[in-house]
């Protein structure tokens, strides 16, 4: 009936719909860079609180020098930020092709130690003493800062800086009142949830980044709103319904707006008896216009078994 599905635990959920309003949600994002901002979001946040550093320049800064922490220099030596040895290092060091084929780089015993070092080297060195009169949440400052003041060679540095903060919304991290960038309300909200658990009636799925339930005998879209902490309102938008829109058993019921285009592989649907272009666009997670407009049909074209249709 509907593509594959993936069980997800209530609590991913509550995780899931807090963040589900978001643009980017579930869009294009690399896994390792996700994994790499949970591994070490509180870390950049204590060192923030500490040093006036943003966490979010030390996540985009440790994601774009240790490739997430997958570069040789990261997983061999835990240097996450690529700082080399300079004058007065005295510590274990290792040597690598950067700017010359054989630099001096700093090697640590611990990735903790190469965060404090990162925040030592930017505090202490007269050099980014400017960096530390900008707002600590202006990050859009401290990058411009940072390549201006020397700290790469990259001409593109301060923007690769500043789109991994906006497309992974690192932003948040400069809040204090998020902790691993979820702040404390939220995360109330989410043992709230899983305590809750038993109550729910349906259990949510999740499929190419997008959150879904699928409806049951009785169903509307007020009852499951009202379920899962929705407005009507909302539900109704995401799944491009009318006011009292009935709901059938098995119908889809998405928690967040659907996309332009289908993902691969699933290229094109060829309709079957009883299908409409509504229950295609559920079906695949597409937007109902972007569907009509892929296959350059009109409103009033009606889908007929055994016509091919695009879905990206």
């Amino acid at each position: 009936m509907f593509r594959e599905y993936t069980y997800i635990s209530p609590l991913i959920v509550a995780l899931s719909l807090l963040f589900v309003t978001s643009s980017l949600y579930g869009q294009g994002r690399a896994r390792t860079y996700e994994t790499y901002i949970d591994r070490y979001g509180l870390l950049a946040q204590e060192h923030m609180d500490r040093y006036r550093i943003p966490a979010s320049i030390k996540l985009a800064q440790g994601i774009l020098e240790s490739g997430a922490g997958m570069s040789d220099l990261a997983r061999n030596s835990n240097n996450h930020f690529g700082i080399k040895c300079h004058r007065g290092w005295s510590g274990p060091r290792v040597f690598a092709p950067d700017d010359t084929p054989n630099d001096c780089f700093r090697k640590y015993s611990r990735v903790e130690d190469s965060y404090k070092d990162h925040s030592e080297f930017l505090v202490n060195g007269t050099r980014y003493r400017p960096l530390f009169e900008l707002s600590i949440t202006d990050y859009k400052g401290w990058a411009r800062g940072l390549q201006k003041l020397g700290y790469a060679t990259d001409r593109a540095y301060a923007n690769k800086l500043i789109k991994l903060i906006e497309d992974y919304e690192l932003y948040r991290f400069d809040d204090p009142k998020y902790r691993g960038g979820v702040s404390r309300s939220q995360r109330e909200s989410m043992r709230r949830q899983e305590t809750a658990r038993v109550s729910w009636t349906h259990q949510p799925y999740i499929t190419h980044g997008l959150v879904y339930v699928i409806a049951v005998e009785g169903d509307t879209f007020l009852s499951i709103a009202n379920e899962f902490g929705f407005s009507e309102k909302e539900l109704l938008r995401y799944n491009e319904v009318p006011a009292d829109f009935p709901l059938s058993e098995g119908d889809i019921v998405y928690f967040e707006r659907k996309k332009t285009r289908a993902d691969k592989p699933y290229a094109e649907h060829v309709v079957q008896v009883g299908e409409s272009m509504y229950s295609i666009s559920q079906k695949y997670g597409i937007r109902l216009r972007n569907l009509y407009r892929l296959n350059k049909k009109s409103y009033e074209y009606v889908p007929e078994e055994g016509d091919r249709l695009k879905l990206r």
